[in-house]
């Protein structure tokens, strides 16, 4: 008896939804055992890069790598999510994703986390291990049966797209540094052996037994939170501008609190600085928390390129005529628990009502008729929506009341801020006021004269926060 062709009993619409075709679904594919031990790698490869992205953020100097680190290690959370959750979906509980696959894998990316230099990092975070999560990926859909394992393809498809995103500018990355420095061929070396070893990241070669000799990780890693800058960041104990106290000048010009704006926004740098070192030295929370403390992360590092393209749109050549600190991210980095210094975020957060908020600066950008900084005060008071959310959830809900948790956040924030004379006493800084730069750079980029009155604008940090808070002194 002939089969039937099912093709002649319905219009001719493509078979099984577009997802194969008879032939290749006709094919066994993998069994749940080999695609559930495949998945398990991709989420241990994909919950390492999160790791060491956020871990090296801090200290990272190179202001690019920075944003990328944000986001990259928000786009490796996301992975790791949708691998966490297939996982849960083939397997009963214990789901053992906290196991290392192998030993070799674990020197692997610990080999990266501890790389003693930008240019080793990169080579093994762009040069290696993102490119080895994307090969694997890319060898589990072309074996995975398409229609029996649907869900983990349409998973793998996702984080393919965002690797290819990560891959192509982790390529121009590594040819930038390579006109610069070469990396340490025996320790790429390295890494290569120890994927070989494991049977490639996704296990699917013959594997060793044991782990390979381990080299700029025989020393356990170090988290360091110290916020590391570059050369276009030469006074980061500069606090000789308050911007807050411009922007709430009902006397200044709306088109001016535009630009002080984009200095606030860029500013924000010291947000991920600062959170990274939350994610990392907070232990043992549900996976739940480190994927949206991470996409928090990944937001402000969005500000703060806000800030960035709305200098540059005006004309600004903005390492020359802005100074941008980093005092808040060091001091709570270096002087508070993780716990204090999420406290202070969500005070902080909470802080921004109307009047002196994300409102008050979307309706600032629009009385100043300028669509860019509109569009991006629309986008900073959305985001603040979320991580006002994240916080009730992952920080609120761990005090004794909403109250008590921001009035712990005011007194942690207290505790750090009143160094303003300290820094300058140290030789740190002179705190000068650069806006009178920013401002002059501005009017000749427009082709006007400065005004006077905004030119003499001189209101340091010395008594105040950002919040305009005046710090109690000590005796």
């Amino acid at each position: 008896m002939n089969p039937i062709d099912p093709r002649k009993m319905s219009p001719a619409l493509p078979p099984l939804v577009g997802l194969a075709t008879f032939e290749e679904a006709a094919k066994p594919g993998l069994s749940v055992e080999t695609a559930v031990s495949r998945l398990k790698r991709f989420h241990y490869a994909a919950w390492r890069l999160h790791q060491i992205c956020i871990a090296r953020l801090t200290a990272e100097p190179v202001y690019e790598l920075k944003m990328a680190f944000s986001r990259h290690g928000y786009l490796a959370a996301e992975a790791d999510t949708l691998f966490r959750a297939r996982v849960g979906e083939m397997r009963e509980p214990p789901l053992g994703l906290e196991k290392i696959p192998h030993p070799a894998l674990a020197v692997f990316f610990d080999e990266i986390l501890c790389a003693p230099s930008t240019v080793n990092l990169v080579a093994g975070v762009y040069g290696k291990a993102f490119r080895a999560l994307r090969e694997a990926l890319v060898c589990y859909t072309e074996e995975c049966h398409p229609l029996a394992d649907a869900p983990s393809m349409r998973a793998c498809r996702i984080v393919l797209m965002d690797l290819e995103e990560i891959c192509s500018y982790g390529d121009q990355v590594l040819a930038s540094f390579r006109a610069l420095e070469e990396t340490d061929p025996q320790w790429l070396g390295l890494l290569d052996i120890c994927l070989a070893a494991a049977g490639g990241l996704d296990g699917s070669a013959s594997s060793m037994a044991g782990e390979p000799t381990r080299y700029f990780s025989s020393v356990p890693y170090v988290y360091d939170g110290t916020p590391n800058r570059d050369a276009r960041f030469p006074d980061p104990y500069n606090m000789g501008v308050n911007a807050e106290k411009f922007l709430y000048d009902e006397s200044k010009p709306p088109e001016l609190k535009v630009l002080m704006m984009f200095y606030k926004r860029l500013r924000e740098i010291d947000v991920p600085e600062m959170m990274a070192s939350i994610i990392t030295e907070t232990k043992g929370k549900p996976w739940g928390y480190y994927r949206d403390m991470t996409r928090q992360l990944w937001d402000e590092a969005r500000h703060a390129m806000m800030g960035e393209v709305g200098f540059v749109n005006a004309g600004v050549d903005w390492p020359s005529t802005v100074m941008v600190n980093s005092t808040w991210s060091r001091m709570l980095n270096l002087t508070l628990t993780p716990k204090e210094r999420h406290a202070v975020l969500y005070f902080i957060e909470q802080g921004l009502m109307p009047k002196t908020g994300k409102r008050y600066e979307w309706e600032t950008s629009r009385e100043a008729h300028s669509p860019l900084s509109s569009t991006f005060q629309d986008y900073d008071w959305a985001d603040e929506v979320l991580h006002a959310k994240i916080g009730r959830e992952w920080y609120v809900a761990d005090m004794p009341s909403a109250a008590e948790a921001i009035r712990y956040g005011d007194e942690c924030w207290s505790r750090i801020g009143d160094l303003w004379t300290q820094w300058r006493d140290e030789g740190l800084t002179a705190h000068r006021n650069w806006w009178p730069d920013l401002y002059r750079a501005y009017c000749e980029a427009k082709g006007i004269e400065p005004d006077p009155d905004v030119l003499a604008f001189d209101d340091s940090y010395e008594s105040s926060r950002a919040d305009l808070k005046t710090f109690e002194k000590s005796v």
